[in-house]
């Protein structure tokens, strides 16, 4: 039988079904080291996501800890939007995807895995990446961990987030 490591996975499984403060409330708050933000803006930010579809799996999310955009300002908005923006051109820059999807999933029976508080997907992707892994081991292989993809996408985002477009 074949393994595949993944060590990382250890804490979020021994986590699983208790409760726990919000992950996006606690990286909003989270500064320095070891975080997988890339950016923040005034009311929202984009984070590298913990257990990505594809390399470069973005994430924006608003600082505020709300669930439905319904529930969201024209301020949240606009910001949510504009950083989704700058994640699509810096993903574009860094990765050079031949797609991306964009999306956001509302409560538990649209797929949330988050479901209290509201956030935006952005997953590059190229054509052939659903491969027999994917397909037959339900597993999912990343060339790439995160403190690699997060030291290659903030120089980039800080550019376009600053290009003020």
């Amino acid at each position: 039988m074949e393994r595949l490591w993944s060590p990382w996975r250890l804490k979020y499984v021994s986590n699983a079904g208790t409760p726990c403060a919000c992950v996006f409330c606690e990286a909003c708050e989270h500064h320095g080291e070891g975080s997988l933000v890339v950016h923040r803006g005034r009311t929202a930010y984009v984070i590298l996501n913990l257990f990505p579809y594809n390399s470069g799996h973005l994430m924006v999310v608003p600082n505020r800890h709300i669930a439905q955009l319904a529930a969201a300002t024209t301020d949240e908005l606009c910001e949510l939007m504009a950083l989704t923006k700058v994640a699509e051109q810096a993903l574009t820059e860094v990765y050079q995807p031949q797609g991306l999807n964009i999306g956001m999933n509302l409560g538990r029976a649209a797929g949330a895995g988050i479901v209290d508080h509201m956030h935006v997907h952005i997953v590059p992707r190229w054509n052939g990446d659903t491969n027999f892994m994917s397909v037959v081991g339900d597993t999912r292989v990343l060339p790439e961990d995160l403190e690699q993809a997060a030291a290659r996408i903030r120089p980039v985002f800080a550019k376009h987030a600053g290009a003020g477009e």
